[in-house]
């Protein structure tokens, strides 16, 4: 697996529309861990796929009406069975963060690559997920330096009080573990 022009050579693209240009592409130095899966709780379907191309449908799911309008984007899912879909390269600002701070900044999408891992706060993660997530995570430490094993983070920590993915069921050690 390597990064070509800011894209994985490894998975599936989706190209979302919620992007846009980093302020410095060379600052790219945070890894932002979440989940996400639609409906909440419920895997497969191509639901995540949608909402970060901007075509969900309201009408499919009562969920769905309250967020189908939303502008959001990450740069990788990574699925249950450990499938890849990358939607914005890496050198491009996904739209995954929100209102965020990490050690004094704002703004983590401006310097921050973030990783959806389908997924519940309370539903354990897969295998294959944690490996993917450990090879992808490897890759991407060698082509950010600024990247390093302690800016890597989950969305509860960048956005606290909002935010509670990926949850309990996230085994940070397992993964952290996975990486040295």
């Amino acid at each position: 697996m390597k990064i070509a022009q800011g894209w994985l050579s490894a998975g599936t693209q989706l190209v979302s529309p919620n992007t846009d240009q980093r302020p410095d592409q060379a600052d790219i130095s945070l890894l932002v861990v979440h989940n996400i899966s639609l409906p909440p709780e419920q895997f497969g379907g191509p639901y995540i796929g949608q909402l970060f191309s901007n075509c969900l449908d309201p009408n499919q799911h009562p969920y769905f009406a309250d967020i189908a309008d939303l502008k959001v984007s990450s740069h990788l899912l990574i699925d249950r069975l450990g499938n890849i879909t990358q939607f914005v390269p890496f050198n491009q600002r996904a739209w995954h963060a929100g209102v965020s701070e990490f050690e004094g900044r704002s703004n983590c999408n401006d310097f921050s690559i973030g990783i959806e891992m389908e997924g519940a706060d309370n539903i354990a993660y897969t295998d294959s997920q944690y490996d993917v997530l450990t090879a992808v995570t490897q890759v991407l430490l060698e082509a950010y330096p600024l990247m390093t094993a302690e800016r890597i983070v989950g969305h509860r920590d960048i956005a606290p009080g909002r935010k509670t993915d990926p949850g309990p069921a996230f085994d940070w050690a397992r993964y952290k573990s996975a990486l040295s």
